[in-house]
């Protein structure tokens, strides 16, 4: 009998736990997984390709690996997830690859000065400057 009762009480909270999930979301549609995620690290490696590239690098790659696997569950089953979710990982996803081909251009122009750079101290004429 205690039993019986213990499994009406956790089918009740079950239920209400699905009622509360139902009216937030009232097509059983979910958020798709790291969709904010994906948004939030395009658009810091946008802002990251202007601190020598790096930091636009490895956010960009991060979430581009992480949108194709979004992308990859939205496509299995599209009716699971909302639409803003997707368009969120679209945004991200877009976002990640501007990111990325300015950090791959800061850092190719960041080489480019460091040889230039090395190449002029390199040609400077140090024996006759420690002369008086």
């Amino acid at each position: 009998m205690e039993n019986q009762e213990n499994m009406n009480t956790g089918s009740a909270t079950t239920n209400t736990t699905q009622q509360a999930t139902s009216m937030a979301n009232p097509f059983g549609q979910q958020q798709l997984p790291n969709a904010t995620a994906i948004l939030v690290l395009g658009i810091i490696s946008i802002v990251g390709c202007f601190c020598y590239g790096l930091p636009g690098l490895v956010c960009g790659i991060i979430a581009l690996v992480l949108s194709g696997k979004a992308n990859a569950l939205y496509k299995e089953n599209p009716s699971l997830y909302t639409e803003a979710s997707f368009k969120n990982m679209k945004a991200g996803k877009v976002c990640a690859i501007i990111g990325l081909s300015l950090s791959a251009l800061t850092v190719i122009i960041v080489i480019i000065e460091l040889v230039i750079f090395g190449a002029m101290l390199n040609a400077m004429p140090w024996e006759m400057m420690g002369r008086h």
